[in-house]
């Protein structure tokens, strides 16, 4: 019989009482209007896989987290992580799922960074060796080990985001539940700390991982598949590449000396393509033009060979990345409610 997967969830709602005005509490006092959050979620994550929630602020995603992590009950659906039931065996859930949420508060700033992660294995059983070897490991394995003796406190958000997670894998989670985990780190941290992740908690450590985001660039660079929230419901679901082109993922753009973008638009235009100038410049004297090409990399240096051999200069042309307002306003046919 084969394992079950690593999550499973099946028709999952949750409704949380409505906030009212005291005029209106007064009115109806016995009335309990109830907003819902989650519109009957279903997904499934394998053993091992990166796997993204998309969604803008106030899609569910974090609720969803919340009920897998044991910290909410859903009001119906059926849960199942690595096939226990977090409503009837929150201990067993809590032994394989390990949330770690950015910005997170119950890191010790006083205690150095070794302190800290000796602190908490001590809290889940580990002593003596086991708890040494097992610190000393993944200060190596998160690339803190040469600041381990520093505060905490004096630490950069990028360094205390790595402490979370090694204090998370203390445990030896089979999923780990992920947050936003890049939302105070500057772009080049944050593309770092990317690169991490999927190296050392997929590639390395074998852990199932679930990422919230309504980053589309992070979800697209780190996960397997993604499952597209939006107002509780699950609008689409599967590799990135899938997504961006139900969306459009034919997108380029093609940099050009400033007095030569009006030959540009005329060349593009005679195939058939529409193109618009950025507003904002790459750099002085060079113009940004934006248009689309389908069919994959084949079809754009054959555009870049003919615009070459009608005079023009081509500075640069790449591939434009599907923003998550697009993603989601395609996918939800530009009705949100």
């Amino acid at each position: 019989m084969s394992a079950p997967p690593a999550v499973r969830v099946e028709g999952l709602v949750k409704r949380f009482p409505r906030r009212r005005p005291w005029s209106e509490v007064l009115r109806a006092p016995f009335t309990r209007p109830r907003d819902e959050v989650l519109r009957g979620v279903s997904l499934e994550v394998g053993r091992g896989e990166f796997f993204g929630l998309l969604g803008p602020n106030g899609a569910g995603k974090t609720t969803l987290f919340k009920i897998l992590a044991t910290l909410v009950l859903a009001d119906e659906g059926e849960v199942r992580v690595d096939g226990i039931d977090p409503g009837a065996d929150p201990r067993g859930v809590k032994a394989r799922l390990t949330p770690v949420i950015a910005d997170e508060r119950s890191l010790y700033w006083r205690l150095t960074g070794r302190e800290n992660l000796l602190l908490y294995a001590a809290l889940y059983g580990l002593a003596g060796a086991e708890r040494r070897e097992a610190v000393e490991r993944l200060l190596r394995a998160v690339e803190i080990d040469e600041a381990s003796e520093r505060m905490v406190g004096t630490y950069s958000s990028g360094m205390k985001q790595r402490l979370l997670i090694a204090r998370a894998l203390l445990s030896r989670p089979s999923v780990l539940l992920l947050d936003e985990p890049t939302r105070s780190l500057d772009p080049v941290g944050a593309r770092r700390f990317r690169r991490f992740l999927r190296s050392e908690l997929v590639d390395r450590q074998g852990c199932t991982v679930l990422l919230a985001t309504h980053d589309a660039d992070e979800a697209f660079e780190l996960c397997d598949r993604l499952a597209v929230l939006d107002r509780g419901t699950v609008v689409a679901r599967g590799t990135a590449r899938e997504l961006a082109a139900r969306v459009d993922e034919h997108r380029v753009r093609i940099v050009v000396p400033d007095d030569q973008v009006d030959a540009a638009i005329r060349l593009l235009a005679a195939e058939g393509r529409a193109a618009r100038a950025e507003e904002v410049r790459p750099e002085a004297g060079w113009t940004a033009l934006r248009t689309t090409v389908e069919g994959g990399a084949a079809a754009g240096a054959a555009l870049l060979a003919r615009l070459v051999a009608g005079g023009l200069t081509v500075g640069e042309m790449a591939p434009v990345p599907v923003p998550l307002a697009d993603i989601i306003e395609t996918l939800t046919g530009g009705h949100r409610g």
